[in-house]
């Protein structure tokens, strides 16, 4: 028999009964009845459970075991009665009554438990990640992670894609997220960065004859930590060559389908998967106030903003931001009529908390051609003014709308929250499950036509909204002739429940396209040539049309497994303030370090005084 198992802890059945067999595991529970002791044993495949009978031998020293304790047992196969089979558990029809016991590695007092959610927080958990793996949440997290990925691979070399590695030490950039810099010690004062994407090398494999790319590919930004976002994260990257934007769809979206529909009922809720058409981003701004919109949630903003600014309607808090070029926003709140003020009062309340003055609404009792407008801005609205409002945002007897003014950014940008907060509130009343979001789909959607450019208030400058490598619809002659603010860029992301699982483009092939947007956007040549002097000399021997998208591998596996936070779906992860405590990441490094890299620290007196006090 082989030393340590001759079958895994999952495996044992009613045919085995009568058979000597060997286990390996971890001591999952023990539970002492009278005497009798029974050992729940668990490796990462299941759970068996084992007996020690009263009166045996063994029983002082498997009494003194923790939890947690690796410990080999040989012994025979039992049916159990009918009275204490376990249905719950695959091998609940059968226990193993142990005459051997090895232990392999005693444990000492863990700091959480294991077989149960004992509510340990995030810090401990940490910490003691390994324990935390040993989870049953955790241990499926981790395995969906894997077959995620092995989904991808072959989906991707199904469709002929070739897989390549790219660099990681590569240099800074000066565009995107900040750099996570690496000083080298062979040319003093100069440093590698980490890559924040293979955007470069990817493109240069296009330009070196590549058709078809694929990578999944680490990567790196030196950005503040939130619960969708990581210091490093994987994408699965994807270039083509010869391709438009329709065909980028085409290919990538079966490969995303298929994965989805493939693991949907991971968390035992069967979910389907819907494409909706494309939206434009300035549509997507408009109508849900977000460029990656939840469109689970069947609210839409509606432009009210030419009501407002009617003559008879005098509501000056609205009228004097239109007269600076403001807007005004209206979210239909459908059959809340019946509703008590607190409703609203929470909805204005969340308004507030969010740094708005309030959420002012009217609610119509009426009909649409007679609506009888009734809250705190209703008086301010003529009857006449409020049949438009009805009209423009399809209002009944019952409906309420909420309004949000301000510069036409901001108002977006408020309006899409505003969107979710009153879906939210709806979903938790009586009858209104009818408006809440839509459960049990993944409603995906392209985002198409975003601007090229953006003006920087901070700099006060015009620079690059998105990827600065992307092809300007109208070429050369757009960046030549319009308003930079007015060009659109052949940019898309793809969208999936508020969260935005993919960027990409189709990409600026031609050098003297890159050179004209570069410049409009404050580079001179001088610093296109130093910083990005590698893809722009490919593209002068040569270049095809090219483009492609990068989805987060990490974002994909959090919808899958239904988590809030990446840091369920990693195996070793940091915190929050990116520090892994398992690990003691960062650390300070030693003097001679620092010599054989030519650095000295320069370091806060705060930190000095902290590590002085330490």
């Amino acid at each position: 028999m082989h030393q340590y198992r001759s079958h895994k802890c999952h495996e044992l059945r009613k045919d085995n009964v009568g058979k000597t067999v060997r286990l390996s595991g971890w001591i999952d529970r023990v539970r002492d009845h009278g005497g009798v002791l029974f050992i729940d044993l668990r490796d990462t495949y299941g759970l068996t459970q084992c007996v020690v009978d009263e009166g045996s031998p063994l029983l002082e020293m498997v009494s003194k075991l923790r939890v947690e304790s690796v410990i080999t047992v040989t012994g025979a196969v039992e049916a159990r009665t009918s009275e204490t089979v376990n249905n719950k558990m695959e091998t609940g029809e059968i226990e193993l009554r142990i005459a051997q016991i090895d232990v392999q590695s005693a444990a000492d007092v863990i700091p959480f438990q294991v077989a149960e959610d004992d509510g340990a927080g995030e810090d401990i958990r940490l910490k003691y990640r390994y324990l935390d793996l040993r989870r049953e949440k955790m241990q499926k997290n981790i395995r969906l992670r894997n077959n995620v990925i092995r989904s991808m691979r072959d989906r991707m070399h199904g469709q002929d894609f070739q897989e390549f590695q790219t660099p990681i030490l590569t240099a800074s950039s000066p565009e995107g997220a900040r750099d996570y810099l690496v000083p080298s010690r062979l040319h003093p004062g100069k440093f590698y960065a980490l890559p924040q994407a293979p955007q470069q090398f990817k493109q240069l494999l296009m330009m070196s004859g590549f058709d078809k790319y694929f990578q999944i590919a680490p990567c790196f930004r030196d950005e503040d930590g939130r619960a969708d976002r990581l210091a490093e994260f994987y994408q699965l990257d994807v270039e083509m060559s010869f391709v438009t934007q329709e065909e980028i769809f085409g290919t990538i979206q079966p490969v995303i389908q298929g994965i989805f529909e493939e693991f949907a009922d991971f968390t035992g809720q069967k979910r389907r998967v819907e494409w909706l058409p494309h939206l434009r981003y300035e549509d997507a701004m408009m109508k849900y106030g977000s460029d990656k919109p939840d469109l689970r949630n069947p609210l839409e903003i509606v432009d009210v903003t030419e009501v407002f600014a009617r003559d008879d309607v005098e509501f000056n808090a609205f009228k004097n931001v239109i007269k600076k070029g403001g807007v005004v926003r209206a979210i239909r709140a459908p059959s809340v009529g019946d509703q008590p003020r607190s409703f609203f009062d929470k909805l204005n309340s969340w308004a507030q908390s969010e740094g708005a003055p309030g959420l002012g609404y009217v609610l119509f009792e009426g009909a649409a051609d007679a609506p009888e407008g009734k809250g705190p801005i209703a008086k301010f609205i003529p009857s006449a003014a409020q049949i438009e409002l009805c009209k423009i945002c399809g209002c009944e007897a019952g409906d309420a709308l909420f309004f949000i003014c301000n510069q036409e950014k901001d108002a977006a940008k408020f309006a899409g929250k505003a969107r979710d907060a009153i879906c939210d509130s709806l979903s938790a009343i009586e009858g209104g499950h009818d408006f809440a979001r839509e459960s049990g789909v993944y409603k995906f959607c392209w985002i198409v036509d975003f601007p090229m450019y953006e003006f920087d208030e901070a700099a006060q400058k015009i620079d690059f909204s998105h990827n600065p490598f992307s092809m300007p619809q109208g070429g050369l002659d757009a960046l030549e002739n319009k308003d930079p603010l007015e060009i659109n860029a052949d940019l898309y992301d793809c969208v999936c429940n508020g969260f935005e699982l993919a960027s990409g483009a189709i990409r600026n092939h031609r050098p003297e396209i890159m050179e004209k947007a570069f410049a409009i956007a404050g580079y001179g040549k001088d610093v296109l040539e130093k910083e990005f002097g590698g893809m722009l000399n490919a593209m002068r021997y040569g270049a095809p049309p090219h483009g492609g998208l990068a989805f987060g591998v990490d974002r994909i596996i959090m919808l899958l497994a239904d988590e809030p936070n990446l840091r369920e779906i990693y195996a070793f992860v940091m915190n929050g303030q990116y520090e892994d405590h398992m690990m003691s990441a960062p650390s300070m490094i030693k003097e001679d370090q620092l010599k054989d890299l030519h650095l000295k620290l320069n370091l806060p007196k705060q930190k000095v005084e902290s590590e002085e006090a330490a």
